[in-house]
């Protein structure tokens, strides 16, 4: 995947959190945690894995809600990052991070209820085998966001560190097809471009907010959004 090296890198991951969830970048944090919570609550018990949990953003919220969680990533500068996030929530002994590669999970078939990837996809360069490793893994759900074609995003895509793979709605449906998923629920959302949030006070940044959430009910409008939250259960097999 493009940008692993400046990904891994210590002073990456030490401002990572920093740098895309301050300002006004608080509301993408925010709405990205309701989207996760949404799809899989109620959480007390459930086993989950976060694929690219990064500096532990999801992983610590899911294991202060019960799950029993664990964080996988490739880099270990992030995973240094989430484990003391951890350990300042009080959720270090109820969750396990590791260090592994996405497209070859350490775990047995159906280990886990749900299968988690936030900001994951738009990096992956085999978004079917990326795909099909969580449904291995996964005994019932699936849940992951992919960034829009046909959204801003296309625009500055290009000047990206890491890149960022766009995906058409009828692309991701064959996805899921393609690895016997069914589609539970799917949101759209934020016509404006993350990279503004980022930049926005915090004075400005929920004015800002209410602006795209009432363009964004506009009728057809949601194709133009940035971000699509996708929720998938895994079919059962037909004997």
């Amino acid at each position: 995947m493009k940008g692993q090296e400046w990904y891994q890198a210590d002073d990456v991951a030490a401002e990572y959190d920093d740098k895309r969830f301050s300002r006004g970048g608080q509301l993408i944090d925010f709405r990205e945690k309701a989207a996760v919570l949404d799809a899989l609550s109620p959480l007390e018990d459930k086993r989950v894995l976060e694929i690219a949990c990064g500096t532990g953003r999801f992983t610590v919220m899911l294991a202060d809600r019960g799950a029993d969680v664990v964080g996988l990533d490739i880099s270990a500068a992030m995973l240094q990052q989430g484990r003391k996030k951890a350990q300042a929530a009080g959720v270090a002994d109820n969750l396990e991070f590791l260090r592994g590669d996405a497209g070859r999970l350490p775990f047995p078939d159906d280990h886990f209820d749900t299968v988690v990837a936030m900001r994951f996809f738009h990096l992956a360069d085999d978004p079917h085998a990326f795909l099909q490793e969580m449904r291995r893994v996964s005994r019932g759900q699936i849940v992951f966001d992919t960034f829009n074609r046909y959204s801003t995003r296309s625009i500055y895509n290009w000047a990206l560190p890491m890149g960022s793979r766009l995906y058409s709605a009828r692309e991701v449906h064959a996805l899921l097809e393609a690895n016997d998923l069914s589609l539970s629920n799917v949101s759209d959302d934020f016509l404006l471009p993350y990279g503004l949030y980022r930049i926005t006070p915090n004075v400005l940044a929920s004015p800002l907010r209410s602006l795209d959430r009432l363009l964004g009910n506009a009728p057809f409008v949601d194709r133009l959004s940035s971000v699509s939250y996708w929720d998938a259960t895994v079919d059962e097999p037909v004997e």
